[in-house]
């Protein structure tokens, strides 16, 4: 595949770079390389990107979509990656927005889509449990139907950022009794102000708190805010997770972990010279740099692939080597840290030129992306069955 950019989409490039370095503000790009963005960083660099059109570009045009070619899809998102602004919150902007404005009723797309793309609904997702994490076809969580709206019972967990949540789009089992377990799954929105909820950090080793378990006791869902059809919750839950494994693998911000390391690893001192003239080092960076160009083809083809509304089964190869690559790249950077890389509270504020001492951190914070969006060995299977054919 060609990675050459023409001059048209060199142009678009520029003008993306114009708005992302010159309207986001600096001070919360840097936060953002270091990974210790808050809440409210989030929610301003969301609202500048939607002033200027860029907050759902993928979204249908009526709804704030752009109609971009798949080239432009990538720069995009690698142009996020690379400058260090923080992405449009990907529980709005990838997950429920797509699957409102594809599925949603007319009712629903008028009430949530503008305040979903301008951040002024911050949305939970609300699919994995205890026992039903990769599987998620396993769920218990029950909604069951009364009259004019749902009563809601169970458990989810390892909601991330679930302690800013207003609303959560849920996946619960309409149909118990349905022959398959993938049947019988609703998609419900649910206002978490709604009686009955319960919700927890959950304490992380990194030190932070990023994730909460929820618990549902007789909540109930009204029945308009049932998104398409009954107990047909698995087929859209595949339409979200398709475009959550194509942004999980993070390309550009590889691509600028990389570049960072190359540039501080020539000045990096070892007992033998700069860190960049080691060996086993320059050969892992080596390694690195041959898998993000591999990985950069891949995402091309994925969105190429997704522009008819479907998502693509490479998008699991794009999520478990993007993954193992950003892990990769945060254990480089442990070793350039070195004793500067000590484990501190990431509550502590850091300073933009101190990347070393988040070092551990995010190492560790790293960890998860096997895991979570299906874990890599469900990728496996899914390769295996869709692309393989075995």
């Amino acid at each position: 595949m060609d990675l050459e950019l023409s001059k048209e989409d060199l142009a678009f490039r520029d003008g993306l770079r114009e708005v992302f370095l010159g309207a986001i503000p600096e001070v919360i790009r840097k936060r953002s390389a270091l990974g210790l963005i808050t809440r409210d960083d989030i929610v301003t660099s969301q609202r500048i990107l939607n002033e200027h059109g860029l907050a759902v570009p993928h979204w249908p045009v009526k709804w704030g979509g752009r109609d971009w070619t798949p080239t432009q899809s990538h720069i995009y998102a690698s142009e996020l990656q690379r400058n260090a602004v923080p992405q449009p919150l990907a529980f709005n902007a990838s997950m429920v927005g797509p699957i409102i404005a594809e599925f949603g009723s007319e009712e629903q797309k008028q009430k949530f889509l503008p305040a979903t793309a301008n951040l002024d609904i911050w949305w939970s997702q609300g699919f994995s449990e205890p026992e039903a994490g990769s599987d998620l076809a396993g769920l218990r969580t029950t909604a069951k139907r009364d009259g004019d709206h749902y009563v809601l019972n169970g458990q989810k967990t390892w909601t991330t950022l679930g302690q800013y949540g207003d609303w959560m789009f849920v996946l619960a089992r309409t149909n118990p009794d349905a022959p398959r377990k993938q049947q019988g799954l609703s998609f419900l929105l649910l206002d978490l102000n709604t009686p009955g909820i319960e919700r927890r950090p959950i304490k992380l080793v990194d030190g932070s708190a990023e994730v909460n378990e929820f618990f549902f006791d007789n909540v109930v869902i009204p029945a308009e805010n049932l998104v398409g059809e009954e107990n047909k919750g698995w087929t859209y839950a595949k339409f979200l997770l398709g475009n959550e494994r194509n942004g999980i693998a993070q390309v550009g911000t590889g691509q600028r972990i990389f570049a960072d390391l190359a540039a501080a690893a020539a000045d990096l001192p070892t007992e033998d010279g700069p860190l960049a003239g080691d060996a086993e080092f320059r050969a892992a960076m080596h390694t690195a740099k041959t898998t993000l160009l591999a990985l950069e083809a891949t995402q091309m083809r994925v969105t190429a692939a997704s522009e008819n509304g479907q998502p693509s089964p490479v998008s699991s190869l794009l999520k478990m080597e993007g993954t193992q690559a950003l892990q990769a790249l945060t254990k480089l950077r442990m070793r350039a840290a070195g004793s500067d890389g000590m484990l501190l509270d990431t509550e502590s504020p850091v300073r933009a030129d101190e990347a070393a001492v988040v070092a551990a951190a995010q190492y560790l914070n790293q960890r998860k992306l096997s895991i979570f969006g299906g874990s890599n060995e469900i990728q496996r299977g899914v390769i295996a069955k869709t692309i393989l054919g075995l």
